[in-house]
């Protein structure tokens, strides 16, 4: 499995011209190689290489520097692609569809720029990388990370890596090639995870990770950005730049820590994980503005995402079940009904009489599918 580990650099002021000069560079080489696709109507990254990589070396780009520039617009073209037919664009014939595909793709001058080993070298005993510039070779430039990192980046890194600028510091994200251990067998059944917002995740177990901090701080930004974009002063705008990012990193270190007490009470006690698959969820529901603004904002599949990655880690198994009716159905009996829920936080079945927090009742049910699915499977492996 590929993991990403982020390391700082510490570049002196030579460095860091010599850094953003290079991005760039590359970055204005990417953006002309955008149009050439556009126009000619080639995205493939071997035709278009036939097509512009002499261009290319001639704007200052090295050979290999060059080629990642190329790939890197050849892989934004797939990327657009793959939205355009899942209709994250919207409908064709939209207008932001039609403003999306009547203008090639563009970079910022900062974007980040992928490295292999050719261009960028670590020297892991020194802490310290050698990386290829426009104003020449820079060696002997120090990171820093934590031990964790070290040992990864000691045992297991293979590959590229990318050169980010965030926030006027300089990181290196280098890919990991990490052997997951089998997955294990979840003899005590499957741990139900029901993902919301009022509480992030809640478990079948009845321990609710509360969002009443994230949704406060989500609000409290969104107010401040309100006011912010409708002052429209320099320093305003300063000041969005500055902020921009620091929610979502806020988010993804909640996430981070929901999804690690997760696995690792499902390792604990030998259970697998059910999640709900919501891809989709946003179209597919109808709400108020206001409330669209919580929908939008709610990191599901980041969640989601962590909890797959760091279970396949320790060999939990994960499994995504359906998720209607979760939250209307009762786990005792199986009855569904909107009038189970007569509020956010309360289930009582108009059937059976059963009572539970409503997010923990949808848990359950959500660990019964889990259950299912998981038998399901292993019965058709067994017949094959």
């Amino acid at each position: 499995m590929k993991l990403v580990v982020q390391v700082k650099l510490l570049p002196d002021e030579a460095a860091r011209a010599a850094l953003r000069e290079t991005l760039h560079a590359c970055n204005r080489a990417a953006n002309h190689v955008s149009r050439c696709a556009f126009e000619a109507g080639v995205a493939g990254r071997r035709p278009l290489q036939r097509l512009v990589y002499g261009e290319v070396k001639a704007m200052g780009l090295s050979a290999q520097p060059a080629i990642h520039a190329i790939r890197k617009v050849a892989g934004a073209y797939a990327t657009l692609k793959a939205n355009l037919e899942a209709g994250n664009y919207g409908r064709e014939g939209s207008e932001r569809r039609k403003a999306v595909e009547s203008k090639p793709v563009r970079f910022r001058k900062d974007a980040a720029q992928p490295f292999d080993d050719r261009c960028l070298s670590w020297q892991l005993e020194a802490r310290t990388v050698s990386i290829w510039t426009v104003c020449g070779r820079l060696r002997g430039i120090g990171f820093e990370c934590s031990p964790s990192q070290w040992r990864m980046l000691t045992e297991h890194r293979r590959g590229e890596s990318d050169l980010v600028l965030r926030g006027g510091n300089w990181y290196l994200y280098a890919v990991c090639d990490v052997s997951a251990p089998d997955v294990r067998e979840p003899v005590n059944g499957f741990l139900g995870v029901d993902l919301g917002i009022v509480n992030i995740a809640t478990t079948s177990d009845g321990h609710r990770h509360a969002g009443r901090r994230l949704n406060q701080v989500r609000h409290k930004n969104r107010r401040l950005r309100q006011r912010l974009q409708k002052k429209g002063t320099r320093s305003a705008k300063r000041l969005l730049r500055k902020l921009s990012g620091r929610e979502a990193r806020f988010a993804a270190d909640i996430d981070h820590c929901i999804a690690k007490q997760l696995v690792t009470e499902a390792q604990r006690i030998c259970r697998g994980i059910a999640l709900e698959d919501l891809g989709g969820i946003r179209d597919r529901v109808r709400l108020r503005k206001p409330q669209r603004v919580t929908l939008h904002s709610w990191s599901f599949a980041q969640l989601g995402a962590f909890v797959s990655y760091k279970a396949a880690r320790a060999g939990v198994p994960v499994v995504f079940v359906d998720p209607r009716h979760t939250s209307q159905g009762c786990s005792a009996c199986g009855h569904v009904s909107r009038s189970n829920r007569p509020d956010q936080s309360t289930f009582h079945c108009t059937s059976c009489g059963f009572a539970e927090h409503a997010d923990v009742n949808a848990g359950r049910t959500i660990a019964q599918r889990g259950e299912a699915i998981w038998a399901v499977s292993h019965a058709a492996d067994d017949a094959a």
